[in-house]
């Protein structure tokens, strides 16, 4: 089965085509560096962490470029508000950057340019805007002009005519269209400053993808991604600007997360549910986090819950258990690289599961789709090693069933612990309740039923569903799962 993805551009999902056999450039856009990181940021860089590891594990050679926006509105005003100068104010939250996606366990990008780095692209490419007459100065100060790009619009799906009408942009008289947009700003005073054909000043903020993607990865590359957030204007920017420069197509894939709420609300400082990933790392083990963001389909809009995340704690402690379990009988699974070093399904020859798998993550990335054949195999597991069966006659069994098991793992960054250290992690993790207050509470009722005391077994019950735990009982004993909140 061929790769598809859905192409924001095109607004259906097209078969992958790289325009170099066997090779994929990719360029996502990364942070501005003026504070920490939050959980929408996580959610983002998870998903196309998954699509990289993803294409290396089918045999794909891959070029990550992610960015940094080091220079920016955001980044001025609050180095003044810190009084500490921009380069030292971004650097720092560089290095907070870093140690958020290490711990998330998401790779570094091939390479991960700053946009001060490089003026000479970000210049060279406006020059190229104004001597082809898309662009125009207005006191050391350069517009990109929407009317001369003829298909501006046509990835956010968006008429001219339409966003002129409805424009809430601050009126700028130096603009011959409401809608033309900075490509260099001229220089005011105590801010960072480059020299310029048309006179010291800084970038605007979509010239920097533009050019940067252009530099690593050609005038014409495969995807583009980022946030859903970021289609309009960025990415309509960049494209128009890129291709006016350049006069071809720019990137022939755009693929975008969806929106993450907390508690079905926006997240907003305002509203008080700002998440930082270093926050939410404090109350969650990182799994739990990485697998919670990948529950649902990458497109998805995703609503961040404390029932969603101890459902995923719930779904770890069931995997870690049964790969205990399997440690038991097969002995210890070799410490696995954090990263793809060999392919894992380019070959033609795969057993059900894995075909499944790579049918499934081949259909636009479909994690929620892999991660619940991920469940299924472990269920299998059990009931295999759960069987009658002598050991030593399903020991070669079991070897290949976890080999399959962890490599689909790893495609999303997930299962790459020894499962005695995940256990004791997740125990001591903070929580209002824990897997083990769950089984003890479990105990406790299975005992009162035993002596008939069906007041406390429903008392228990009770008090279970009051934190989201939902009790199944079945002739095999009693389960339990998180009730999610729609």
């Amino acid at each position: 089965m061929a790769i598809t993805l859905y192409n924001s551009a095109s607004r259906k999902k097209e078969i992958l085509r790289p325009l170099n056999k066997g090779e994929v450039g990719i360029y996502v856009c990364g942070v501005t560096v003026y504070d920490l990181c939050h959980i929408g940021h996580a959610r983002s860089a998870i998903v196309f962490d998954v699509l990289v590891r993803y294409f290396r594990a089918r045999g794909f050679k891959v070029t990550y470029v992610r960015n940094f926006t080091d220079v920016d509105d955001k980044i001025i005003e609050r180095s003044k508000q810190v009084e500490e100068d921009t380069t030292t104010l971004a650097e720092r939250y560089i290095h907070a950057f870093y140690e958020d996606m290490h711990a998330l366990g998401v790779l570094d990008a091939d390479i991960e340019p700053k946009a001060t780095e490089h003026m000479d692209d970000i210049i060279d490419m406006v020059s190229r805007l104004v001597e082809k007459g898309f662009a125009y100065v207005v006191d050391h100060t350069v517009y990109f002009s929407v009317e001369k790009f003829k298909s501006y619009g046509q990835l956010s799906g968006r008429r001219l005519d339409e966003m002129v009408a409805g424009a809430r942009i601050a009126v700028d008289e130096k603009k011959k269209n409401p809608m033309d947009f900075v490509l260099w700003k001229g220089a005011k005073p105590g801010e960072p400053k480059w020299k310029s054909p048309w006179g010291e000043g800084r970038p605007g903020w979509h010239i920097e993808c533009s050019a940067m993607s252009c530099r690593y990865l050609g005038a014409n590359f495969d995807i583009h991604g980022g946030g859903r957030d970021l289609i309009f204007p960025h990415h309509e920017n960049e494209r128009a600007q890129a291709m006016a420069a350049n006069g071809v197509n720019f990137a022939n894939y755009w693929v975008h997360n969806g929106f993450l709420t907390v508690e079905s609300e926006k997240m907003s400082k305002s509203l008080g549910n700002f998440i930082t990933i270093k926050d939410a790392l404090r109350l969650y083990h990182p799994q739990e986090l990485r697998l919670f963001l990948l529950s649902k389909h990458y497109r998805s809009p995703l609503d961040f819950s404390r029932s969603g995340l101890l459902e995923a704690r719930s779904g770890l402690v069931r995997i870690y258990r049964t790969l205990q379990r399997l440690e038991e009988i097969v002995g210890p699974q070799k410490s696995a690289s954090k990263g793809i070093s060999t392919p894992f399904f380019s070959n033609g020859e795969r057993d059900d599961f894995t075909s499944r798998f790579v049918h499934v993550m081949d259909d636009d990335l479909n994690s929620a789709g892999g991660l619940g054949l991920v469940f299924e195999k472990i269920r299998n597991i059990n009931r295999l090693m759960d069987s009658s069966t002598p050991k030593k006659d399903i020991k070669s069994q079991l070897l290949q069933e976890r080999k399959d098991f962890l490599d689909c793992g790893m495609t999303m960054g997930l299962l790459q612990e020894e499962p005695s250290k995940f256990l004791k992690e997740i125990a001591e993790a903070p929580s209002e309740i824990s897997t083990e207050e769950i089984e003890i509470m479990i105990q406790e009722r299975n005992q009162a039923r035993k002596r008939e005391d069906w007041a406390k077994a429903d008392s228990i019950r009770s008090e279970l569903s009051k934190q989201g735990i939902i009790l199944e009982d079945g002739p095999e004993g009693t389960s339990w799962r998180l009730r999610i909140e729609e």
